[in-house]
């Protein structure tokens, strides 16, 4: 481990507490950096004002995947009921029988680690000095790091809507831990929030609306996923909207006692309870930033490629982009942490993977076609339509499968799955895009029949004839 200075006017302090890591906020980018600061013997202060562990276990990735798996055993005929459901979720997120989760498995894990685990709001104050208030009282307790990792994740943005101020809306939190289904949902925002729940009730009978303001659902990801996903909901009863917005409010003025939502086309749609899914806010503005001369006043802030926003304070997981999942909190979690110790390293996301889990499953990692050839590279694409392949004829499944790639590198930019395993199958694109196989290299790799593979192998194929073709 590299050895860490500490300024001299640090030193001079009488009964202060010295870190080599203090990290602000334990969710999945916090806890990776502690485990591998840990690993590497550095001493790690952690600190966080909720619970320990982050949404993802208690209130988004957990809980929301499981939900998903019992509705599509209930859709499918199978006996899993909302009790049974939510009974299941509330195991999944430690709630049995309480309100709140339980964040003592995080918290033991820690400790287990060796970190110094603090339960209370931080805010840096000054160059290598963050100040814990718990309970709201005054700071009483100051922490000195060599290095602090800042890793708060975000909230649910909640946009300017006339009327909304009248109502309690629901976030990400209470639509995957709510025990009651709503008599009816409006979903406000259709990534991968809002298509994931409107699928979870409308397979439960909620009468489900989702709203997105975009020309598609799921818009950030590739068209065909986002068609994909978009056909699946309306198969399951989902009142899909495009291309409008929510523009007022008016509280339980319906006849059911529903909340009444006009839209931008002077349509109205009623439901009784109103998600907020249109995007996160990152917790900034009260950290102590203008401390260290860092204006966080737009909500943002300028992040290097070494994950450093000033001189020993690094900005990991949802604020510090380029997109927001556990997977890339992880891996910036510990990259901030071998940067800070001197290793010779810098994050990659050129193979970086998103997936949404609905039915069916999309998933996609790098440059779509259109994005390829904006960005310079002589490439084309080569898709599959799932439903007249062996995967879609065993399974009934639709969907596609779809390759981008670079003529003059000969090896892909980019893929992009809806069907079955998406997820799982993306997996293979990730590794070769991160590692520049070549298309040669996979045509001639053996995959399983019949899978969703197998049909990305034969794409392979088709790429590697066209490239030996000149077309």
């Amino acid at each position: 481990m590299t050895a860490i200075v500490y300024p001299l006017e640090i030193h001079s302090l009488v009964h202060a507490e010295f870190f080599d890591f203090v990290i602000i906020g334990a969710g999945g980018a916090g806890e990776a950096a502690a485990h591998l600061a840990r690993a590497r013997g550095a001493s790690v202060a952690i600190v966080d004002r909720e619970l320990f562990g982050g949404s993802c276990p208690f209130w988004a990735c957990m809980p929301s995947k499981t939900l998903l798996h019992a509705a599509s055993v209930h859709a499918a005929g199978g006996d899993y009921d909302w009790p049974a459901a939510s009974a299941r979720r509330d195991y999944m997120i430690n709630r049995e029988g309480t309100d709140a989760p339980s964040d003592a498995g995080h918290v033991r894990s820690l400790e287990a680690a060796g970190a110094v685990v603090i339960r209370g709001t931080a805010r840096i104050a000054g160059p290598g000095a963050v100040a814990v208030s718990t309970e709201g009282s005054d700071p009483d307790r100051t922490l000195h790091a060599g290095h602090i990792v800042i890793a708060v994740g975000s909230n649910s943005t909640v946009p300017s809507i006339d009327g909304l101020e009248s109502i309690t809306p629901w976030t990400n939190r209470q639509a995957t831990s709510t025990r009651t289904l709503p008599q009816s949902l409006v979903i406000l925002g259709a990534g991968p929030t809002g298509v994931e729940m409107a699928q979870v009730y409308a397979r439960y009978g909620v009468p489900t609306v989702l709203i997105s303001p975009q020309s598609t659902i799921n818009p950030k990801d590739h068209p065909r996923n986002s068609a994909a996903i978009d056909a699946g909901l309306r198969r399951d009863g989902v009142d899909v909207r495009t291309g409008v917005r929510a523009t007022r409010i008016q509280a339980r003025t319906a006849a059911s006692g529903a909340h009444v939502v006009h839209l931008s086309d002077g349509t109205i749609v009623e439901g009784h309870e109103l998600l907020l899914a249109v995007g996160r806010t990152y917790p900034l503005a009260d950290l102590g930033l203008e401390t260290i001369g860092v204006d966080a006043s737009s909500g943002r802030v300028d992040v290097g490629s070494d994950l450093r926003i000033v001189e020993g304070v690094f900005l990991v997981g949802d604020p510090a982009g380029p997109e927001m999942s556990t997977h890339q909190s992880h891996y910036q979690g510990e990259f901030a942490v071998r940067i800070a110790l001197g290793d010779d390293a810098r994050p990659d996301y050129t193979a970086l993977p998103h997936a949404t889990y609905t039915d069916p499953e999309a998933a996609g990692v790098g440059l779509t076609l259109e994005q390829a050839i904006a960005g310079g590279y002589d490439a084309f694409e080569e898709v599959a339509d799932l439903a007249a392949t062996a995967k879609g004829y065993v399974a009934e499944a639709s969907g596609h499968v779809t390759i981008v790639v670079d003529r003059e590198a000969r090896s892909l930019r980019g893929a992009f799955i809806a069907g079955p395993a998406a997820s799982e199958v993306i997996h293979e694109a990730v590794l070769a895009i991160k590692t520049q196989t070549t298309i040669d290299v996979l045509a001639d790799t053996i995959h399983a029949f019949p899978t969703t593979a197998r049909v990305m192998g034969g794409l392979f194929s088709q790429a590697l004839r066209r490239l030996e073709d000149g077309t």
